[in-house]
């Protein structure tokens, strides 16, 4: 996928004050930079910000952390962010998340979602899927035995591989469906993302699970 590049994406992005500039300086210590030890939900791949952004303002007893490496993507929220009033629970990071260990310790994140994550579809590049299991891997260091990670995506083939990376890792299965808007169990809740959004208009069906490792 190629994104339109933004002049000035990356500065506007870091002078936001829901950035976090060096996020290494608080692994361990994230208490501290939200003022609280309020559990941390972080969100890969956060995009335009419409999901992290509801759900810390729907969570205000919880810490939201959106995560996006294009610079270009994110900016759309920090816009969004400088219409609003303050959302003390909410921060950004502008980063890869195959660094996610180095910026978080053991256990220091509660729940970790993936929305509509790019399908990575040659083969070749299988391991940069965030339901690999190279990411899963990564998630592991992060999160607490039991802790979930929720992922949802319109591509049927990036579910299935997710589902079968799940089992091979030996990650618990709590939940999934094949359309989460029927689904009033799986979709209880359910904040949607600017894609969900889109998708939902078309009729296409939005695949989600849920999984934690013991």
């Amino acid at each position: 996928m190629r994104l339109r590049n933004i002049p000035g994406a990356e500065e506007e992005v870091t002078k936001s004050p829901y950035c976090v500039k060096i996020p290494q300086e608080y692994r361990g210590h994230w208490a501290d930079c939200f003022g609280n030890d309020n559990p941390i939900y972080i969100e890969i791949g956060m995009g335009k910000g419409r999901f992290i952004i509801n759900n810390a303002l729907t969570y205000p007893d919880i810490n939201f952390i959106g995560i996006e490496k294009y610079p270009s993507v994110q900016i759309r929220a920090v816009q969004k962010l400088r219409e609003m009033d303050d959302i003390p629970n909410l921060r950004l990071l502008s980063m890869n998340a195959e660094i996610l260990p180095e910026i978080f310790d053991e256990g220091e994140i509660r729940k970790i979602y993936l929305n509509f994550s790019d399908p990575w579809p040659k083969e070749r590049h299988a391991k940069r899927r965030l339901t690999s299991g190279e990411f899963l891997d990564r998630y592991r260091k992060v999160l607490k035995p039991g802790d979930l990670v929720e992922f949802k995506t319109d591509n049927r083939g990036l579910f299935e591989f997710s589902l079968q990376e799940i089992e091979e890792k030996g990650w618990i299965l709590d939940g999934k469906t094949e359309n989460l808007h029927k689904d009033p169990l799986m979709g209880q809740g359910n904040i949607m993302t600017e894609y969900e959004v889109k998708f939902i208009k078309l009729d296409k069906p939005i695949y989600k699970l849920i999984c934690h490792y013991k």
